[in-house]
């Protein structure tokens, strides 16, 4: 999704979480923080948007928010940011 229809991948973990570990080229949407108005979610809400958090609990939740903000391709990440590294997938950590 991320390279044939330009997903975008969003992180609902909270900023320090966030800062530890995440995905390369996530961007950081706290899930206390989600709202329509939020400029880090895209304008166009045809994108497909990856949700992430690290189990997977809080995307679910965050992604059943998203959609009823009007994002209908919203997912949850199966198995979230643990899954994503035990896939050996890109992640960027703090120093």
């Amino acid at each position: 999704m991320i390279n044939r229809e330009k997903a975008v991948i969003v992180d609902v973990c909270e900023p320090a979480e966030y800062a530890a570990c995440h995905v390369s080229g996530a961007r950081n949407v706290p899930l206390s923080a989600l709202a329509a108005d939020n400029k880090q979610l895209p304008s166009n809400k045809a994108l497909p948007l990856l949700v992430l958090c690290q189990s997977g609990a809080r995307a679910t939740r965050a992604a059943g928010m998203l959609r009823k903000m009007g994002y209908e391709k919203a997912v949850p990440v199966s198995g979230g940011l643990k899954a994503w590294r035990e896939a050996s997938l890109p992640v960027d950590k703090s120093a």
